[in-house]
């Protein structure tokens, strides 16, 4: 079996789940079958890679990136099956299947019509997004949504889409790559470069300033953390200029009014988020629309007790009261969220032996349930049910 794996994301260029996804399973896969990645942006010898077509230069973002679908799936041939990943790439893996009379598998990472906030960033491009993934996802010949939430989601949202064909196959966590480290505030280490005290307890956060990251609520929240908690903020890579600015004000206004507020901007290599992630007694996903939330993985893996939002596939990983704490989100009432999310974070601080608890446990689920062989042995039933 050849499967052209399709995707915006593929290293060096990872921004975020959908890329680390893509990245790990392809990883396993090809101990499995034959894989063929394809992905845009800068050439790398280890994938196929598309660019826009240059006569597009300065078009919606949206378009621009259709024209490189249309390339991709040109490229796809030869393949046994095609695999897409998010709406950047869906209609290459449709176009593939029509060309080619090969089965389309898409992998739901989110959904455009649950992130209305995007057309923020996309403008018109937004209903752009919003027309391809419908049409990928109504036409493919098999869904993988990566939680039973977004199962839900996704047979909700799109109730064309017959239900036997939607499978949910988790995102998962290498154990071997994020894991406690023995010496977290070491003199070289991240929190040491930022002047963490490492006395005191820390709440950290690692994600992109978007909506759907819920950074604003965080901040907000943190006003009533305990007076000797400090925040670590990983944040950076703003949606828009104007989402950028409110963050920024609202982290000046919280450092007027406390300190051990400590708010990085760039994206840090791997080993520093893992020390961090080590340090901090808890690790907090303040997030309104998850899917599944590798972070939350890659904090448990590491030892450090989660305070998350109860949405999406986040109850799937986060255990209520053993790995940490869910918080409920109503987007009616985001001043209760804020609280709730002060008063858990308050809570599991005021008792390390708990907290240290529900590291334990984090680190044992993440193990044990979500490895990446495993999600590609699943992967790979999906493919031989939509080849047979």
């Amino acid at each position: 079996m050849r499967v052209a794996m399709m995707t915006r994301e593929y290293p060096p260029e990872v921004y975020g789940g959908a890329g680390v996804h893509v990245t790990e399973l392809v990883r396993y896969l090809r101990a499995l079958t034959t894989v063929d990645v394809h992905c845009m942006g800068a050439e790398r010898e280890t994938a196929a890679v598309y660019q826009p077509d240059p006569g597009l230069t300065g078009a919606n973002a949206a378009i621009t990136t259709l024209s490189t679908d249309l390339r991709m799936a040109v490229g796809a041939e030869g393949a046994d099956l095609a695999h897409s990943h998010t709406w950047y790439s869906g209609l290459a893996g449709h176009l593939a299947a029509q060309l080619y009379g090969v089965p389309h598998v898409l992998t739901a990472h989110s959904l455009e019509p649950m992130r209305p906030w995007k057309a923020e960033q996309l403008g018109g491009g937004y209903r752009v997004s919003s027309w391809v993934e419908r049409n990928s996802i109504e036409y493919a010949d098999a869904v993988i949504a990566v939680s039973s939430g977004m199962r839900t989601d996704v047979c909700n949202t799109y109730p064309r889409v017959d239900p036997e064909r939607v499978h949910v196959v988790r995102n998962g966590i290498d154990t071997s790559t994020w894991y406690p480290v023995e010496e977290p505030f070491g003199p070289e280490s991240a929190p040491a470069g930022l002047g963490v005290d490492p006395d005191r307890p820390i709440v950290a956060f690692v994600g992109r300033i978007t909506r759907q990251k819920g950074v604003a609520h965080l901040v907000a929240a943190a006003h009533h953390f305990d007076p000797e908690i400090q925040l670590v903020l990983c944040a950076g890579a703003p949606d828009t200029p104007e989402i950028g600015a409110e963050i920024e004000a609202a982290v000046a206004e919280l450092a007027e009014q406390r300190d051990g507020v400590f708010w990085v901007r760039d994206m840090l290599p791997q080993p520093r988020i893992r020390e961090i992630l080590t340090a901090a007694t808890v690790f907090v996903c303040p997030s309104i629309y998850e899917p599944l939330g590798i972070v939350n993985l890659e904090a448990m893996a590491c030892g450090t007790a989660v305070v998350a939002s109860e949405v999406g596939g986040i109850p799937e990983v986060v255990r209520d009261g053993v790995s940490g704490r869910l918080v409920p989100y109503d987007p009616v009432d985001p001043r209760s969220f804020e609280v709730g999310l002060a008063d858990a974070v308050n809570a599991v601080v005021r008792d390390p032996a708990a907290a240290e608890s529900m590291g334990t446990a984090g680190r044992d689920r993440a193990e044990s349930e979500f490895s990446w062989a495993t999600i590609a042995e699943q992967t790979l039933d999906v493919y031989r049910l939509t080849l047979r």
